[in-house]
């Protein structure tokens, strides 16, 4: 029988720990409730685990208590890290988990974590070189904070070398079917999918990105140059003339933007595009037609493509989906 050790994060829990702790429990009890029924073994049998035996308590509503100090887990398969309060405040138990998740892994367990646990996991460094994935709202601080990691903010789920991280906030459901999928087979995913009636092989969180401009950062040029491209909504925008504008060769120009946002100028005012063109779907009776036009394009194609590209749907999808109903 394999082992689970669900992470409590002390200090840095809040309402999304709890949702995550308690989901990964029911979902692998489902699991293991369904092989039992196929005449199988229980596969797993799961552990709450922490740098503290304290109890947590959260608004008066919620009390969490870990079954064991991780240091009586000597072995385990897989480790889950769940959202946790991004902080970069030293403290002994944060060290005491770090380091007791690297050895893990180098005695062969894997490692999910999801949502902001990113941060946990990051912060041991097993990350580095690596895919990772996180809530859309915490990527440009992970990005500052953890600029060796490859941080890819679109993606709902990276499976790399037997670390896995996730999405945002309640995609963690979709986290836990697909290790269900990994370690019980496509039988007991479809049947937990079922059960809970979570979305299978979802791949992308582009869809619920709300893009509020990426500028935690330092640099004071960039930041000009992405609210000056903020304000070119309806406009096409040359970036050889912008970066003359800042008196800054092109090259460098490029260099500095992507290091300081992640997106080249011409991501960068493309994702402000769609973001207007999203609000409008989601808050007017506008045609697709009207607001491409809106929002500066006179390409359908060229609309269309971009869309797609940044939410992951064509924008007639989306504006069927999300249009309020007037």
């Amino acid at each position: 029988m394999k082992h689970v050790t669900v992470i409590f994060p002390g200090e840095q829990s809040d309402f999304s720990t709890i949702a995550c702790i308690a989901g990964a429990f029911e979902i692998f009890q489902a699991a293991n409730a369904y092989r039992k029924r196929m005449g199988e073994d229980t596969l797993f049998t799961i552990e709450l685990a922490g740098a503290t035996e304290q109890q947590g308590s959260y608004a008066d509503v919620f009390t969490v208590k870990p079954k064991v100090h991780l240091s009586a887990i000597k072995k385990t398969d897989l480790v889950i890290i769940p959202s946790a309060v991004p902080s970069q405040k030293p403290n002994k138990a944060n060290d005491e988990l770090v380091d007791w998740i690297r050895i893990q892994y180098k005695e062969g367990a894997e490692i999910a974590s999801m949502c902001s646990g990113a941060f946990i996991l990051a912060s041991s460094g097993l990350l580095d070189g690596k895919n990772c994935s996180t809530h859309w709202a915490h990527v440009d601080a992970f990005r500052q904070t953890y600029p060796d990691v490859k941080i890819q903010a679109d993606l709902l789920i990276t499976d790399e070398n037997g670390i896995y991280t996730n999405g945002g906030a309640y995609s963690f459901l979709n986290l836990m079917i697909y290790l269900v999928e990994k370690y019980y087979g496509r039988a007991a995913a479809i049947y937990c999918s079922k059960i809970f009636q979570i979305e299978m092989d979802r791949q992308s969180q582009s869809a619920f990105i709300i893009f509020k401009g990426q500028k935690m950062h330092s640099d004071e040029m960039v930041k000009e140059a992405q609210t000056y491209l903020e304000s070119q909504l309806h406009e096409k925008v040359n970036v050889e003339e912008l970066s003359s504008r800042f008196a800054v060769g092109r090259r460098n120009f490029d260099r500095r933007f992507i290091k300081a946002t992640g997106n080249t100028p011409v991501e960068y005012l493309q994702r402000v595009k769609v973001e207007s063109a999203k609000r409008a779907f989601e808050t007017s009776r506008k045609t697709v037609n009207e607001v491409m036009y809106d929002v500066g394009y006179s390409d359908v194609k060229a609309f269309r493509d971009v869309f797609k590209k940044i939410t992951g749907m064509s924008p007639i999808t989306y504006r069927e989906r999300y249009q309020k109903h007037f």
